[in-house]
């Protein structure tokens, strides 16, 4: 799958957002990829999920893990294709860790999976886990990268979608978003 392929089933679902929202990073940009709205349609879900599976099933994971809920239905798909387990990383007192019974096996090597990454934070976090927990990162996938590449997570990461958009801190907004009222459409 190209980036313009992928780019297109956004447009074409309503996931491309544009005006002025403010990220779970607390940065403001003109633009918001809502994943949920794209990956409502399960032959959207299953598209991506081959184009991830395809380009880290040489990572060689045994395991896909997800933070809740961005990475959920990608996670879950990116599993299925490669043919492994899949569990989660979830909030408890605001902050990411496994619950359900999850474990990991000493050395178990894992895959990140998530939707959108903007600085990484989410993705780092359940990375965190995984060595938390015994485990190793085998690397990490997204549908987008928001910030170009320039997230350097220290193990191989794919995307689909890899754009650098622009995000302002909230006391160095351009005009025109100053003027726009923000909106905060994403998962808290």
């Amino acid at each position: 799958m190209t980036t313009q392929e992928a780019l297109d089933l956004f447009r074409s679902t309503g996931a491309l957002l544009e005006g002025h929202f403010v990220l779970r990073s607390g940065l403001h940009s003109r633009q918001f990829f809502q994943c949920a709205l794209a990956l409502q349609q399960m032959p959207i879900v299953e598209r991506f999920g081959a184009a991830l599976a395809e380009k880290t099933r040489p990572l060689g994971a045994v395991t896909v893990i997800s933070p809740a809920m961005g990475g959920l239905v990608i996670g879950q798909e990116v599993a299925r294709q490669l043919g492994l387990r899949f569990i989660f990383a979830e909030k408890e007192e605001g902050k990411l860790v496994l619950r359900r019974g999850f474990k990991l096996a000493p050395g178990e090597k894992c895959l990140v999976v998530e939707d959108v990454v903007t600085k990484g934070g989410r993705v780092q976090e359940t990375m965190d886990i995984v060595r938390q927990n015994g485990g190793t990162v085998a690397g990490v996938a997204m549908v987008v990268d928001r910030s170009g590449g320039g997230v350097d997570l220290g193990v191989p990461t794919v995307s689909l979608i890899k754009l650098v958009v622009e995000a302002f801190p909230a006391d160095q907004l351009p005009p025109d978003l100053a003027a726009t009222p923000a909106i905060k459409p994403g998962s808290k």
